[in-house]
């Protein structure tokens, strides 16, 4: 029995998204995707964008679908997913890391921050320095607010909805994402408008 998993959300979202990574990727040669889901994203992107090695990454339980997919898809460019989560302890950070880890010139994660604690946002962009060249590019999907502020209503019921869920979840503010940001060395430098009230924002770290 198949593995794999569907979200109808990665289909009608990718074509927009490729669009903003075709701008800034395609000068970069490997990105790590953190979060990978059923993995739609990653089949397809490494399909769209075979200059770059694409490193899929999910919790551990997620990783057989994944790696059902990417198999089946069988990209030079795409192997098989890792197991990797924002953990807490010993300290926050990203874990677990291979023994020698390579230094992605970009990372990618697609509706995560909401679905997460803040704790655990944080513990994500603590961890980032350990997978990221000096001039990578971080590149962040899904819905944020501004200063609190919700961008629609839907936003505002689906926010409802995630704390129903788990009260640790919600809406991140771009401002204190920033700050995380700007705490590991990497600077804002674009801020897509996305369909259905969604944001793709990219920092860059330190170089230029």
């Amino acid at each position: 029995m198949s593995q794999q998993r569907w979200s109808e959300a990665c289909e009608r979202n990718r074509d927009p998204i490729l669009a903003v990574l075709r701008r800034h990727l395609h000068d970069r040669h490997a990105a790590l995707e953190i979060g990978s889901g059923t993995g739609q994203h990653a089949e397809y992107f490494a399909a769209a964008l075979p200059h770059l090695h694409w490193q899929a990454s999910d919790h551990p339980d997620h990783l057989p679908g994944i790696a059902e997919r990417l198999a089946a898809a069988a990209l030079p460019n795409a192997p098989a997913p890792w197991p990797l989560q924002a953990v807490l302890s010993p300290q926050p950070g990203l874990a677990p890391l291979p023994d020698a880890v390579p230094a992605f010139d970009a990372v990618f994660s697609a509706n995560t921050l909401h679905i997460m604690s803040w704790a655990h946002v944080q513990a994500l962009f603590a961890g980032l320095p350990a997978v990221m060249a000096d001039d990578a590019l971080l590149c962040i999907y899904g819905p944020f607010n501004d200063h609190g502020d919700f961008s629609s209503d839907s936003n505002r019921q689906f926010d409802a909805w995630l704390k129903a869920r788990d009260p640790a979840a919600g809406i991140r503010d771009v401002e204190a994402v920033d700050a995380l940001a700007a705490a590991q060395g990497m600077r804002l430098i674009d801020d897509v408008a996305m369909p259905a009230n969604n944001r793709l924002r990219v920092w860059r770290r330190g170089g230029r």
